[in-house]
This record gives C-alpha cells, structure tokens and sequence, in this order.
C-alpha cells in the first residue's frame, strides 16, 4: 500500500523546537556509511530500480573488461533465495598487495568508496561506471558478499558484511581460467522491493548484448525450474550489434524501406556506431547511449546526429529536385518522422548533466557524431535512389501533415491556467493551485467520473472523464490525435504547451498543474486496454511524465466480500479465496461475493475508501525501466503489425486476467 508522499515529506520537514544545528550536527560518514546514510544519492532509489541498478553496477564492471578486450562471457544468476551471482571470464581483479591503502587491491576495490581501476587512463579506455562507485557500493548496501578471483592460477577469496571484510584475501584453490566471481544477498532492511524481476534484467542485458557484439551474456533464474529439470535461462548475443538491435526495435513496425543504414567508425578519437531504419508510422524512436549507459535525456551526441540527418537529406532532396513543387515549409523534426535510430558512443571522460545525470554535455562529441552520419548517410543515399526518394516522400508527407496539425495545436494551448479560462467542460478541477499536491484522475466513462466527482477530496483531487477508449496514438498521424477530443481534453487539462524549436510536437511540461496523474478504469479486459492507450499517449508525446515519476494507474479492488457484518475488499483472487476460508464455516449466514466489473458498481463513499483515499488506496507508478524495451513493447502491443501481438497473447495467456 502506498503512502500518501506529500504527509511524509511535510513531517519530514518540520522544524523540531528543541533542535540544534552546531559543529556537532556535522557528520563525517567513513568508508562506505555514506552509501548506507543515503542509498538513493548513489544508485537511484531503494525500491525496484535501485535493487536492480546493484546488478548492473557490477555486470558493468565485466562489459568494461569486455570494452578493454578481456572478456567474452559474462554469466547472471539469481539464485534460490535471491541472491544475486556474476562471473565473467576477465582478468580477475588484482589481488597484490596496495602500497598506499596497505591492504590488499582487491579488498581496497570493494571497500573503498571511488576506487577501481577505471580512475587508470591505463587500464580502461572507457568505461561505463557513471560514478565509480560500483563493487563497494554494492557491497555497502549487501548483508552478505562473497568474490571470488581467478588469476594468476589460482582462486583468491574475500567476504565481507555490510561491507567490512570479515577476513584477509586468502587462496582457496587452484584456477585453470582467469575471471571475476561475485554474489550478493542485497539489505532488506534498505530495499522496499527485495524480489528480483527476471524481465527487468533480460531487458537490460539483451541491450548490453546488442550495445557489445560478440560478448556472450547470460542469465539464469534458479528459481524457476523446466519441466526436464533445467533452470530457466536465456542467452544474449549478438553478431552485427547494433544493426541487430535495431531490427529487434523495428521487428513489429511495417518497414518503409528493408535496409539499415549503419555505421561504425571513429572520429576524432571517439568511437561512433549508428543505426537507422525507417517505417511507415509517425514516430520518432531514437535511442542513444555513451558508453553503454542510455542517455534518455539525449546531450551532444543526440544533437550531432540530429542536425547531420536534417542537413544531409535536406541536400540531397534539393540536389535532387525533390522538393522543387512542395509548397509547404520542411522542418527539423519532418525528417525524423518514422525514424527509428540507436546511437552509441565511447567517450573516454564523459560528462554528464541534467536532472537524471543521463544527458552528455561533451561538446566535441556533437561535432564527431555529425561528421560520421553526415558521411555514412550521403553515401547511402548515392547508392540507394530509390530507397532515398521513399524517404525523402514520406519527409514531404510529415511536413504536409505537420502543417494541418498546426491548427489543432493552437487550439490546445492553455489559456490562463490560473483563472481556469480554457480547461475542459468535463474537467471538475481542485481547488488547490500547487502541483505538488494536486492529483488529476482520468476516468473511464461518464458515469464513473460522476461517481468519482462526488467522492473525491474536492481540495486536491481533480476529475476528468474520458468518453470510451482514446484514440490509438500509435497508429495515428499526430494531426489527428490533436483532433480528438479525449486527447485535446488531456493536454489542456494538464497545463502543457506543445512544440519547441528543435521539435514542433515536443510537450513543455514547465507549467504541469498536477503532479499525480492517475488513470482510473474498470478491473476488466476493456479498462486494461484503456489503460494501456492511455500509456501509449503519454510514452510517444509526453515521455517527461512518466520520467518524473508522475503517472500512476489506480487499483480499484476486485470484490467484495460479506458474511453477516463482516465485509472485506480484496484486490485479488488469492485474498478472496483467504475470506472464504476464515469464515466461510457455519451456515448462520450465505457466503456473499461481490465482483466489482466497473466503478460505476461502487458508489461514491466506496470509491473513496477503495480506490482514492491516500491513506487506504493502492496506487501503480508507472516507470521507464528500459526505453528500448518499452519502444519494442508499445509498437508490438498497439501497432499495426498482428503477427508479433498474437505471438506474445499466445506466450503470455497464462499471466492474463480474462473476464468470462
């Protein structure tokens, strides 16, 4: 159950009247204590992606063996009771003796906050370690970690807890190979979610493998066993690296030409692969990456190849005529209509900026990043004329659409956001002007928004019905999504504005009125499915929403159950069952079950206390754990291609939650 955030963090921020703020108030945290005072402040979060990021701090560590020419597999494992084990076939971590720290190298590396060889211009090129802060900080944060060492012919040895070694580096045995052993039983008193998702870490482990051609990458789960007796596993590896990923993102997307166009080059000593394909829907899905972190805010490395795609195929239209009898203007973004793109760069010392620090600041990588597409794009499309007149035709037609579509955009911008001048008919806003507080619902139907216009918290808490499902935004032109109606409502409701200088459909959220967006549907087949337009909408046009962490689903509880004055709601079938069993002797009273198909079935109070209430609901955020994972799993889910969709219902049936 989720607490309501804003209670906690006005407490938190009380001021104590017996407090005092002296010398003594200064903290010197030792060692690893920092990394345990604020977990957050190092990996994230301590919820699911913060005990997740543990297992790609230290897989990172082997990828930048792999990076520096020493590793070609790498194995994951999570184990029966939850640990986590990683052994790749490097070097093996030095183990002699460290003259400054007067300890062994290996214990210095995992209980010494930025220490590693990544620090080494020697011993790494590059790296993928945002902060150096990775074996030590997973150990910090672990009840239990034991490495092992492969080198020099022998097994070395240490454990530690909570990050103090509990011995010396000893010898244990004899080596035959050369690599680095680790497992970890991460802190439940620190982690909010302590059970390892096994898709999660596919997701991100099938990227490293498309990012690194030829490193073969692992991941078994112990504790799932096939019917022969095997653990479940599953190998990532991939030959053509990018190309491969990129045919992986566009595998349930009609291609509008078959080819991708590649290239894997350096200049001016940065390491460049790119790959392009294009289809024949409306987005534009870029994914870039500086050392094989996913720079999802973009940087100078997205910019380089942006302004070398428009200025390259800009050139190449007008050398060729192309656009001679075109009567509207093109822009920037029209090129990137239908364009699906990873970018991968190496950078030696990358600086990061922006709020998630994922966003590269290097202003010699944009200049690099536009010489080698620049090249690679004007040679394809000199030996390529007819795959560049279908691209450069679907260019004309986004620029044709974008034009209508300036209409409907005007039409959405807010008017005065403070006078409520311009909001929607239907929207029955809160009283309360901090977005911090405010909470907008949209609602599944006329009728249950009703419902929930007369239980809700009138102060902080706005309603906003949507009429049916909205329109598929994966499969429609962007003119015509700022066409409808449901969708104008949203945007204007929220408060944004739309289009900037380098892209003419990107939403500003600067003036977002609500901080907690949360969709509210029936517990059926049809609410999922408006769930998941709703998703759709937010992940293609306004990315920053679920970024920030502000879109929620709600949980409306499934039934309720009765005998005699008893009642209870149960979200699941398995609490229902429990019910059932605890008074379900004696025949004083028939056993009653309720189940609630839509929220119009609850009145008013009950959707409060179920399903609103901060104090008693059940609230869903929805994340971003892996963009090029979710870009895959959206376009399959709602594109145009059935194939792909029907394959993942068929595989994942038994998971679902059909209503007869």
């Amino acid at each position: 159950m989720i607490e309501d955030l804003f209670s906690q963090v006005a407490e938190e921020n009380t001021p104590q009247e017996n407090s005092s703020y002296s010398a003594d108030s200064i903290q010197v945290l030792e060692g690893l204590e920092a990394v345990r005072k604020r977990p957050a402040m190092y990996i994230g979060d301590i919820s699911i992606k913060g005990l997740h990021h543990l297992v790609y701090e230290i897989v990172d560590n082997s990828i930048d063996e792999a990076l520096a020419g020493y590793c070609t597999q790498i194995d994951v494992i999570i184990n029966e009771d939850n640990s986590i084990t990683v052994q790749d076939n490097g070097r093996g971590i030095p183990v002699d003796y460290h003259e400054k720290e007067k300890k062994s190298a290996l214990e210095v590396a995992m209980t010494v906050l930025h220490a590693g060889g990544k620090f080494d211009k020697g011993s790494y090129k590059v790296s993928g370690g945002l902060h150096g802060v990775g074996m030590s900080c997973v150990n910090a944060l672990s009840t239990r970690m034991v490495t092992q060492v492969y080198r020099n012919g022998k097994i070395y040895q240490q454990e530690y807890e909570i990050g103090k070694p509990l011995y010396n580096v000893k010898e244990v045995g004899v080596a035959e190979h050369t690599g680095t052993r680790q497992q970890f039983w991460p802190d439940t008193t620190i982690f909010t979610e302590t059970v390892y998702k096994y898709e999660i870490l596919a997701g991100r482990l099938r990227e490293l493998a498309y990012l690194n051609a030829g490193i073969k990458i692992t991941l078994t789960d112990r504790r799932v066993v096939n019917e022969d007796g095997s653990f479940k596993t599953e190998i990532f590896y991939s030959e053509d690296g990018l190309k491969e990923f990129v045919k992986y993102l566009e595998s349930s997307r009609e291609h509008l030409i078959s080819d991708v166009i590649y290239l894997n080059t350096e200049k001016q000593n940065i390491p460049i692969e790119v790959a392009i394909m294009y289809n024949t829907g409306f987005a534009e899905n870029i994914h870039s990456y500086v050392n094989n972190i996913n720079t999802i805010e973009g940087g100078t490395h997205l910019a380089g190849f942006r302004r070398a795609l428009t200025r390259t195929l800009k050139k190449y239209a007008e050398e060729s005529k192309m656009l001679d009898k075109v009567k509207v203007e093109i822009s920037g973004d029209d090129f990137r209509e239908g364009l699906t793109a990873v970018i991968s760069v190496k950078v030696a010392e990358p600086q990061f900026e922006g709020q998630t620090k994922t966003k590269l600041g290097n202003s010699e990588v944009s200049g690099a990043v536009d010489q080698a597409v620049g090249e690679a794009l004007n040679y394809y499309l000199e030996e390529h004329p007819k795959e560049a007149k279908m691209i450069v035709d679907k260019v004309i037609l986004a620029a044709t659409a974008r034009h209508a579509a300036r209409k409907a955009r005007e039409m959405v911008q807010r008017k005065s956001p403070m006078s409520g001048g311009g909001l929607p008919g239907k929207l029955a806003d809160c009283s309360d002007r901090d977005p911090l507080r405010c909470e907008l619902f949209l609602v599944e139907g006329d009728s249950a928004g009703g419902t929930a216009k007369q239980g809700r918290n009138r102060a902080f808490q706005a309603i906003l019905p949507l009429r049916g499902k909205i329109l598929n935004v994966e499969k429609a032109m962007y003119h015509k999504a700022l066409e409808s109606d449901e969708i104008r409502n949203i945007y204007t409701a929220l408060g944004v504005t739309i289009g900037t200088e380098e892209d003419s459909k990107a939403a500003n959220i600067e003036k977002l009125r609500y901080h907690k967006i949360i969709i509210m549907t029936d517990a059926d087949v049809d609410g999922s499915h408006i769930d998941t337009l709703i998703m759709t909408f937010f992940f293609r046009y306004m990315p920053q929403i679920i970024q920030n962490g502000y879109l929620y689903i709600a949980t409306p509880p499934l039934y309720l159950c009765k005998k005699g004055k008893v009642e209870e709601y149960c979200w699941t079938d398995a609490q229902r069952q429990k019910f059932i069993d605890t008074y379900g002797g004696g025949s004083e009273n028939a056993i009653h079950t309720q189940r609630y198909k839509g929220l119009g079935e609850m009145n008013a109070t009950q959707l409060w206390e179920t399903t609103m209430d901060p104090e008693n609901r059940i609230l869903k955020q929805v994340n971003i754990e892996n963009a090029a994972e979710a870009d895959f799993i959206f376009s399959m889910l709602m594109g145009e291609e059935v194939g792909p969709r029907r394959e993942f219902i068929e595989e994942n049936a038994t998971y679902a939650n059909i209503d007869a």
